[in-house]
């Protein structure tokens, strides 16, 4: 009789289980289509992760004087750890994903985070822009995520038997992503890890980062024919990681140690900058500060050549190019040569916003990437893109390499090599 009992209790649970899973299948897969005269797009929610712990904040940064100049040293060589290292599965991880069940494309983008939802639209609208001018534009479905949901939208597009997605954009739900190690589908990631750790097997990389400039610019300057050159740079993350890698490129090309000029907009401090440029003499200078600075920077530098990143510049008014004139910058074709043959079949957006034109760009490339997973990576891709030549290398990184321009008479045109 007890025996019977449980039988029956058991019998009805699992009746109730599997009703569950029904349940959740079906609200998972009713996201709305737009109405369109041609296939549109799916875009989905990731449902919300639970909110994160919080952590104690870091000391604040000591503070450095104005004006200083001291050898600027490449970065170590040895690796930096994670703020948590992950968990060591009790198997190692595939190196390549579960067959994909479907030939559908995801789009996993912060389009829910009011910080980002400007920055994340920007790609979303140069990916699909290259998927329509493809005739793939069913293929894709878009996958908006709030912040902590980057792990809920990956788990969506798996569900989804998606070939590759790409996403995600922030560097904060890369670190998230491979810290917890999901098993997940093809992923190009369009960003990069900071501490140079290794990304899964199954992760690829694809960024706009401003280290590729500095190595472009680096052997720009030594065909050029500069000995010697000083960094003038900022203070914020951004500017002393342009600083560091050209350094590092510049010396592995043979040249040597820089010396690094901290930049301070204070009279006296400009003025102290222009003293140490005269006693140094360089051959040229990297500005490693953002375009209004750098216009600033290069009226106290006079014909001394300079060089700069074009990730640094939005879109700089008349006054500002004028101070420019001369300068060298790695810049994305898209916003140089934007007549080119390659670029021709897709429509442009004015985004009113150079930073922004730049992602769409980047959505327009990371297309181009994502048709190259067929269903598998490819063994090796070159083309000519929005942003610039892109390049797979051996690490699961798609190089991008900008093109060349120099500010002339008012305007930013590409540099050839009769003007080298």
């Amino acid at each position: 009789m007890d025996a019977s009992n449980t039988t029956a209790r058991a019998a009805k649970l699992l009746g109730r289980v599997v009703a569950a899973v029904f349940v959740a299948a079906a609200a998972l897969s009713c996201a709305p289509l737009a109405p369109t005269s041609r296939p549109a797009p799916i875009i989905e929610r990731a449902p919300a992760s639970p909110p994160p712990v919080a952590t104690a904040p870091a000391p604040p940064a000591a503070r450095e004087p104005a004006v200083s100049v001291f050898p600027l040293a490449p970065p170590p060589d040895v690796e930096s750890k994670p703020a948590m290292p992950p968990t060591t599965p009790e198997e190692p991880r595939a190196q390549r994903p579960p067959a994909p069940t479907s030939d559908l494309v995801a789009l996993i983008l912060p389009l829910e985070v009011p910080t980002y939802a400007r920055a994340a639209d920007a790609v979303r609208a140069g990916f699909l822009a290259a998927a329509e001018a493809a005739g793939e534009q069913a293929k894709v479905i878009v996958i908006g995520h709030k912040e902590d949901g980057v792990l809920a939208a990956f788990d969506q597009a798996r569900a989804r038997g998606v070939r590759v997605v790409i996403g995600p954009l922030l560097r904060d739900d890369l670190k998230t992503l491979v810290l917890a190690d999901p098993e997940i589908p093809w992923t190009v990631a369009l960003n990069q890890l900071d501490d140079r750790s290794p990304l899964p097997p199954t992760v690829f990389s694809f960024a706009l980062t401003i280290d590729s400039d500095a190595r472009v610019l680096a052997h720009l300057a030594q065909f050029e024919g500069v000995r010697a050159i000083d960094v003038i740079s900022g203070d914020t993350p951004l500017m002393k990681r342009f600083a560091a890698a050209f350094a590092s490129e510049w010396i592995a090309g043979g040249g040597r140690l820089p010396s690094d000029l901290r930049f301070d907009p204070a009279p006296e401090s400009l003025t102290l900058l222009r003293r140490n440029l005269v006693r140094a003499a360089p051959d040229a200078v990297l500005l490693a500060v953002d375009g209004a600075q750098a216009a600033l920077v290069k009226s106290f530098v006079g014909l001394v050549r300079a060089y700069a990143s074009g990730l640094l510049f939005d879109r700089p008014d008349a006054a500002i190019v004028r101070d420019l004139n001369d300068v060298r910058v790695v810049e994305l074709p898209w916003l140089v040569t934007p007549d080119a043959p390659q670029l021709a079949s897709y429509p442009r957006r004015d985004f009113a916003s150079a930073p922004l034109d730049r992602l769409y760009a980047l959505g327009l490339d990371a297309f181009r990437i994502a048709q190259s997973f067929a269903p598998d990576p490819p063994q090796h891709l070159l083309f000519d893109g929005a942003t610039g030549r892109i390049e797979q290398n051996d690490a699961r990184t798609f190089v991008r390499e900008g093109q060349l321009a120099v500010y002339r008479d008012g305007r930013l045109v590409p540099l050839d090599a009769t003007q080298r």
